[in-house]
């Protein structure tokens, strides 16, 4: 599978930082940032109108939310992301749905989400304050442990959604996503600030992953093998060559200084141990050769493991700060899009069908 690259063009719009805005001119949104293609390829193919003004602002308190919709099988529907708020479980996906557990994941709560969008990630810095972001550039906030969300920031002109979201207190924190985008935040999301033009990024490749590696900062993948990192808490970017030309869904510090791992199609594995300078290929063994799906996002656990998910059910542990990884295939074949634990252990696995509750190693699943 490979993603056709767009060309972008910039318009005379400015957003309301005064950022010049990166603008579609009126194609289909196709596979902007798909964070495992096979599953939300179609949900990324609803045709767009052009736009001929920048809408970018921070999301208006007095303008009436539409909430998402409560539903009885909302943990059983497309979830893409799954994150701790301090004991508790939360996860979120399809129709603006994000759901809360407070008992290890064995019962789930709707919570109160102004959005029906699609919510592509969600990140916690402690057990109050959280935020989620997804199409149309929403980002949304949470003070009360993800119980209640309000709605933070939308950009309608930039016709794509963002992918990920990563905070390093409750004040500071990024998002990034299709087309380029950056934006970056002081003041816990009060106001958030168009930071796209810090990337020497061109091409506005699309942004899908961040995360903070130790000792070192932060670090950006993406389409075409798109890396950048700052070793200034997002300053001032570096523009990297990758060892890889398609497209990485993803990036994660293992907890060692300067180790991370990147990730993308075709079960392409890469681990870095001086902040993205070098690289070293990790081969994924399945039961019947080399693993060939896409890898859609990764956890490190408390215990220091790290743990991968993709398509085709995959489930990939390593306990050797990713040196070696243990691969198991479930049965059903479910494409998978987040993971974590819980206090026992067992494996929390979202994805297409909702959220799966199973071992340690991914097997044994009790649906929700």
């Amino acid at each position: 599978m490979s993603e056709p690259v767009n060309r972008r063009t910039r318009s005379g719009g400015h957003s309301a930082f005064g950022q010049p805005l990166a603008l579609r001119t009126g194609k289909p949104l196709a596979t902007a940032c798909s964070l495992f293609a096979a599953i939300i390829l179609s949900i990324y193919m609803t045709p767009l109108m052009a736009v001929t003004e920048s809408a970018t602002q921070n999301a208006d308190p007095n303008q009436t939310a539409l909430y998402s919709i409560e539903s009885s099988r909302s943990s059983r529907a497309l979830l893409l992301d799954v994150a701790h708020a301090g004991a508790r479980l939360v996860v979120a996906g399809e129709r603006g749905h994000i759901l809360y557990s407070d008992d290890q994941g064995k019962t789930w709560t709707q919570a109160k989400v102004p959005t029906r969008q699609l919510l592509t990630a969600v990140y916690f810095v402690d057990d109050k304050h959280g935020w989620a972001v997804g199409h149309d550039a929403q980002i949304l906030a949470s003070s009360d442990g993800g119980a209640n969300w309000s709605k933070q920031f939308e950009d309608l002109a930039r016709e794509a959604p963002l992918l990920d979201v990563w905070f390093k207190d409750a004040s500071t924190g990024f998002a990034v996503g299709a087309y380029g985008a950056l934006l970056t935040t002081l003041d816990g999301g009060q106001h958030w600030e168009d930071a796209s033009d810090r990337l020497d990024n061109e091409d506005q490749y699309h942004l899908n992953g961040i995360t903070e590696v130790a000792g070192s900062g932060l670090f950006v993948v993406g389409e075409a093998g798109a890396m950048f990192r700052s070793a200034d808490d997002g300053e001032t970017w570096e523009k990297l060559e990758g060892p890889y030309q398609g497209s990485l869904f993803g990036a994660i510090g293992t907890g060692q200084p300067g180790t991370l791992l990147v990730y993308g199609l075709r079960g392409n594995l890469y681990r870095s141990t001086d902040f993205g300078d070098t690289w070293e290929p990790i081969e994924l063994k399945a039961a019947r050769g080399p693993l060939e799906f896409g890898l859609a996002n990764a956890t490190l656990l408390e215990d220091g493991s790290l743990v991968l998910v993709g398509n085709g059910g995959s489930v990939m542990r390593s306990t050797d700060d990713g040196l070696t990884f243990q691969v198991y295939s479930r049965p059903d074949r479910i494409s998978l899009s987040g993971v974590t634990a819980n206090a026992q252990g067992n494996l929390i696995l979202v994805g297409q069908g909702g959220v799966r509750v199973t071992s340690p190693t991914g097997a044994e699943s009790t649906q929700q």
